[in-house]
């Protein structure tokens, strides 16, 4: 659809000769000869640009600008003046005009400051769109749950999210740690700057320190150029630190320093630079308990939970279960293009009867593997893997034999190691990865 442009101007020569210009570049155009036809135009037709010369009979062009943008604050107009008239071009710009074009008019030059003008438009519309796409994604209306743990956790969340307090985040795996971290930033007076989520147990230890604070050139092997550490990259923004439990004892000084002073020195470098940082950090760690052994230090945790929320685990949400199933059944049958609806009773039943390990994560996982491989419009539990169609037999023969949690993790290693990749099991035991394979090396456990 080609773009619509206005034209203003009162010298019928210049006006039909611009008009000319621009529907040869392929533009959708009308002219004008007055502000005030132009005003009454503008009622009736959006324009994606209008051009306007400052001298006009009646109402100037910088009163039209004014009355415009008052109207519609995303109004792009651009100004005619004459050189004579340069205050009133700089008048212009100061009530909001993208730009001017000096008489005589130079075709090219117009052409290029309408196709920059334009290009403007475009980016600022679609940024507005992105913006308003992620301010409804992370509105607490989106927020799925009706459990009154979840409803209680929201209203906390609703009550510190515009403060600059930093907080801590708790919670097993895949309760939601890194949503509900965002739902704070987008729901804050920092909305508009960045939002950097980090994991720290994601990043070897020998490059995260250059991830996080940068480096100047020359500080390394192979540093030909100087680099912006994701602190710099955040500046007025919010990091999300997950996992913050792994951090290494230097990373926590230099954190330490970070939150105290407001201040960063990259790699290498001899200055330090001031940011502006809101901390949101987590962890699925008793992390009260690895600052009394002294893994992680006890100034920097008081640092970090001025403002402490625990998540619960979806085992303790139970009434959330089939909303947040239902939930991911009409997500992703929307985006793989199916038209799935329901959910069968004996399936409802399996998954509540599970305790979940993996919470919210592992139950997206199913229910999208589940209408990936169905063919009917219901979610049957032969669609559901074994591991949730024998949960209910397994935990009540756990329970019979009394296992200790160490016999528990290792029976469900070996009877499900086979039915889920490495990570779904880790989730399941709400473990990493790296102690899932500490574990089946001390067990001399291996896959079939």
């Amino acid at each position: 659809m080609a773009e619509r442009l206005l034209i203003v101007e009162d010298e019928e020569t210049l006006r039909e000769s611009l008009a000319r210009v621009f529907l040869r570049e392929g533009y959708d155009v009308d002219t004008v000869d007055s502000a005030e036809s132009a005003l009454k135009v503008v009622e009736k037709t959006s324009y994606d640009l209008m051009i306007t010369d400052i001298i006009l009979p009646g109402i100037n062009g910088i009163e039209l600008l004014k009355k415009c943008r008052e109207q519609n604050p995303e109004q792009v107009v651009m100004v005619i003046t004459a050189f004579a008239s340069m205050e009133t071009a700089v008048e212009a710009l100061r009530a909001g005009a993208y730009d001017y074009v000096i008489k005589p008019i130079i075709h090219e030059e117009i052409k290029r400051v309408v196709r920059n003008a334009l290009r403007e438009r475009a980016l600022r519309t679609e940024n507005l769109l992105l913006k308003r796409q992620i301010d409804e994604r992370y509105d607490f209306e989106k927020i799925v749950g009706q459990s009154r743990e979840i409803k209680s956790l929201i209203e906390e969340v609703k009550k510190i999210a515009d403060s600059k307090s930093n907080v801590l985040l708790l919670g097993e795996t895949g309760t939601g740690k890194e949503l509900f971290a965002r739902a704070i930033h987008y729901n804050s007076s920092r909305r508009d700057n960045p939002f950097i989520p980090i994991n720290c147990s994601a990043i070897p230890e020998n490059l995260l320190e250059s991830e996080l604070f940068g480096y100047a050139k020359g500080a390394f092997t192979g540093a030909t150029g100087a680099k912006r550490g994701l602190f710099e990259e955040a500046d007025r923004g919010t990091v999300f630190l997950d996992e913050i439990g792994d951090l290494s004892q230097p990373l926590q000084a230099k954190l330490l320093r970070v939150i105290d002073d407001r201040e960063i020195r990259p790699l290498g470098g001899v200055q330090s630079r001031k940011v502006d940082i809101r901390f949101v950090t987590a962890t699925n760690r008793d992390i009260t308990a690895i600052v009394k052994e002294g893994s992680f230090r006890e100034d920097l945790y008081y640092r970090i939970n001025v403002v402490t929320l625990k998540l619960p685990a979806l085992r303790e949400r139970k009434e959330d279960v089939i909303i947040l199933a239902r939930h991911f059944l009409a997500k992703y049958s929307y985006e793989i293009g199916k038209t799935l609806k329901f959910i069968d009773d004996k399936a409802i039943k399996l998954l509540n009867d599970y305790r979940w390990p993996g919470n919210i994560r592992e139950l997206q996982n199913i229910i999208e593997r589940a209408v990936l491989i169905t063919e009917s419009n219901t979610i049957f539990p032969e669609h559901l893997p074994e591991g949730i169609r024998g949960s209910a037999s397994f935990v009540a023969e756990s329970l019979e034999k009394a296992f200790s949690i160490e016999n528990y993790t290792k029976e469900l290693i070996i009877r499900y190691q086979n039915n889920f990749g490495e990570q779904q099991l880790a989730d399941m035991l709400g473990i990493t990865r790296k102690s899932l394979w500490e574990k089946r090396k001390k067990w001399g456990l291996s896959k079939k």
